[in-house]
């Protein structure tokens, strides 16, 4: 499993301009069953975290790198490889 964090490193308005596509590729890869949970950090919305199926670092690396706020160079994504030893019955941590 993978968790990204993405931080902002752009003024708000910047990514705010972003934000439809960004939830669209969301929408895309949760309806795949790729990210199992994505948000905003909390309480100062620096950025987010997406919780990724799979255990691909090439393959995570290149969907991080495919988020419409980093190819508008509004966010930076750290891709952090965990194993989920650990998990809520009848939930997977492999892709669908």
């Amino acid at each position: 499993m993978f968790a990204f964090r993405v931080t902002y490193i752009a003024p708000s308005a910047e990514v705010e301009a972003l934000v439809p596509a960004h939830v669209a590729w969301l929408e895309e890869h949760h309806a795949a069953g790729r990210f199992v949970v994505s948000g905003q950090t909390i309480p100062d919305r620096e950025g987010g975290v997406i919780l990724v199926r799979g255990d691909d670092r090439t393959e995570a690396e290149a969907l991080a790198a495919g988020d419409p706020f980093v190819v508008g160079g509004v966010a930076r994504t750290e891709v952090i490889q965990f194993n989920a030893s650990q998990t809520a019955p009848g939930f997977s941590s492999s892709s669908r």
